[in-house]
């Protein structure tokens, strides 16, 4: 789970600090750099699926296409370098060892992971020029040495740069340099076979990969709904980023007899049953089943029923809303505990009942299966019920973590939106949603207006 995120130089962004909570959920005016807080994340994981270890950061790729670095950068500027944070909750303990001890012995123990990283530009192409990672009471980093841009060195040492009781011994011959970092969190292989005591900082990066595999991305334009479906039989990761493997998320869940519920001791209820369940909360449906349309066809389909005692029709005879936030719904209660997930605007063809209702979804998975959700939204709807459950005590406070963010002059700024123990946000921002009271006031007045004049 994910515990901060900084960067610096990313597109309209000088800088972030970012907070994460059980919810995190980011507001703002349109083109004010919301989404390309969510692309960062998602360059870091496109950057450790890609193969290709010679690159810092993979910018295209499927999860997000930002062109060259020049274009990602800020303000196009290339002698800027692009700074990373990220630390994560780790889901048990991390011992490292030291195999060089006579008696095995821990280096450094620890839940949180701490990652950073600086990438540069070098010949029009990122460059990652210094990495480290802390976990417990030790820092471990690769960076040139001083006054030697080409030189690196390995070292360790406490948090604030102090000096440590634990330090690299170099294996007996030659004194080869070391190489740069791998990608833009990976120290290279060179760093293993050049020290007796290294063979824990691939434990680091292991830990560092396993929480980018826990992120999982859908986006804001999804599928459109099919008269049928054909299922192979597969197991999918995620939904897909456009929705398009709900069904088979479903059918796989189905097929492998999982169950869900709603809180701790409550009831047990069949996959597709809890998808149902969520729907209808929402005021979208009665009823919700995906079935072989014949027996060892492999093709399914996605049966609604509207209202108590009405007929089922298929997916895509019903309002487009229904299908547009069924893989929110299903990626929410499909993924495993513990995983985080970006969701773009997933409120997207709901009417304001519905979207308010989507608030309660989120506010399950997040406190029942533990799943972290960042969320990018427009909807006033979601924040206001957001607020409303603080309230009831549904979800604490310190577990939403609310966000703005404004570009008045192109440049990106966040504000963290000070949410008290009852929901009340205390440093509401202006041109933060809608303002209904200015609406009717105006109104009021113009209608005024046109009374007094037809006198």
């Amino acid at each position: 789970m994910l515990k901060t995120l900084h960067f610096t130089n990313f597109k309209s962004w000088p800088a972030v600090d970012l907070t994460c909570g059980r919810i995190t959920g980011i507001f703002g005016t349109n083109s004010s750099g919301k989404t390309s807080l969510l692309q960062f994340l998602l360059l870091l994981k496109q950057t450790k699926e890609a193969t290709d270890r010679a690159i810092s950061l993979e910018l295209n790729a499927d999860l997000v296409q930002l062109g060259t670095i020049k274009d990602a950068i800020h303000q196009h500027d290339e002698k800027r370098s692009i700074e990373i944070g990220l630390s994560c909750h780790l889901p048990t303990e991390l011992a490292l060892i030291d195999p060089s001890e006579s008696r095995t012995s821990t280096v450094a123990r620890g839940d949180v992971l701490v990652m950073e990283a600086e990438v540069g530009v070098h010949q029009r192409a990122p460059s990652a020029r210094r990495i480290a990672y802390t976990l417990g009471n030790k820092r471990f980093s690769l960076a040139p040495r001083t006054g030697e841009a080409t030189q690196f060195e390995l070292k360790a040492s406490s948090p604030d740069n102090t000096v440590s009781d634990f330090s690299f011994l170099r294996t007996k011959g030659r004194p080869w340099q070391l190489p740069g970092p791998i990608k833009s969190y990976a120290f290279p292989d060179q760093a293993r076979t050049y020290f007796q005591n290294s063979g824990f900082l691939a434990d680091l990066e292991a830990a560092y990969e396993a929480a980018l595999d826990r992120i999982f991305y859908l986006g804001p334009l999804r599928e459109f709904p099919k008269r049928d479906y054909l299922w192979a039989r597969s197991r999918p990761t995620d939904v897909g980023q456009r929705g398009e493997k709900a069904i088979d998320a479903i059918l796989a869940a189905t097929d492998a007899e999982e169950t869900r519920n709603l809180k701790p001791k409550a009831r047990l209820r069949p996959f597709q049953e809890m998808i149902a369940y969520w729907l209808r909360e929402m005021g979208l449906i009665e009823g919700f089943k995906v079935e072989e349309i014949a027996d060892g066809s492999n093709r399914y389909q996605a049966h609604i029923r509207t209202r108590p005692g009405a007929s089922e029709v298929l997916l895509t005879d019903v309002g487009f809303g229904v299908s547009q936030v069924l893989p929110v719904v299903t990626l929410l209660q499909y993924v495993p505990e513990g995983s985080t997930v970006i969701l773009e605007q997933p409120e997207i063809h709901l009417h304001p009942l519905a979207q308010a209702g989507l608030a309660d979804v989120l506010i399950q998975a997040a406190m029942h299966r533990k799943v972290q959700i960042i969320l990018e939204s427009h909807s006033e709807h979601l924040l206001l019920r957001l607020q409303r459950r603080i309230a009831e005590e549904v979800i604490p406070s310190n577990d939403v973590k609310l966000y703005f963010c404004d570009a008045p002059k192109g440049i990106s700024k966040l504000t963290p939106l000070d949410v008290d123990l009852l929901g009340n946000i205390r440093n509401w921002p202006d041109r933060f949603m809608g303002d209904a009271f200015k609406e009717t006031a105006e109104a009021e007045l113009a209608r005024l207006r046109r009374m007094k004049a037809a006198e």
